[in-house]
């Protein structure tokens, strides 16, 4: 299922609702950590792509079936820009540049591949976490480059 967003800071809130409205026709509670970090992270991609981007974007969301304990979610966001995603450090009193950090914090894993007409930054996320601890996963967060091996990283921000 996917969401076509415009460039507009407004598109962020209705990307949020339309990913709260699929996850609850798919079993997902709404108070499940594993929802409220998927519109978390969906708000973080899709302001990345509007702000830094100006252009439309695509948003999909990928839920399983059959939702169970160990069901994983993946959620990318599809940009007109072949820009990669490049370090951002952002200062104790910034009031941005923290968005892929987020995303690498609380992801299972996440990355960015290069498409024909712009990129594709996707994250997953486990089910397997069952305790109100946003912070517990089923393993560590790694990025991946379209397809190559892991690196580690925390300020990254796509431009």
């Amino acid at each position: 299922m996917q969401l076509e967003i415009r460039p507009d800071p407004a598109e962020v809130g209705r990307a949020r609702r339309w990913a709260r409205s699929r996850l609850a026709g798919s079993g997902i509670q709404a108070d499940e950590p594993l929802a409220e970090t998927l519109v978390l992270l969906v708000s973080e991609l899709v302001t990345n792509a509007v702000v830094h981007t100006g252009r439309p974007a695509v948003l999909r969301l990928s839920l399983p079936p059959v939702v169970t304990d160990e069901a994983t979610v993946r959620l990318e966001v599809a940009d007109r820009s072949g820009r990669a995603p490049v370090p951002r450090c952002a200062g104790d009193d910034a009031t941005g540049g923290r968005g892929l950090a987020l995303v690498d914090g609380l992801a299972d894993r996440w990355g960015w591949s290069v498409e024909a007409t712009g990129k594709r930054i996707w994250c997953e996320l486990d089910r397997c976490a069952k305790s109100g601890d946003l912070t517990a996963s089923c393993g560590g967060a790694a990025v991946v480059y379209d397809g190559g091996a892991p690196f580690e990283g925390l300020a990254y921000e796509a431009v």
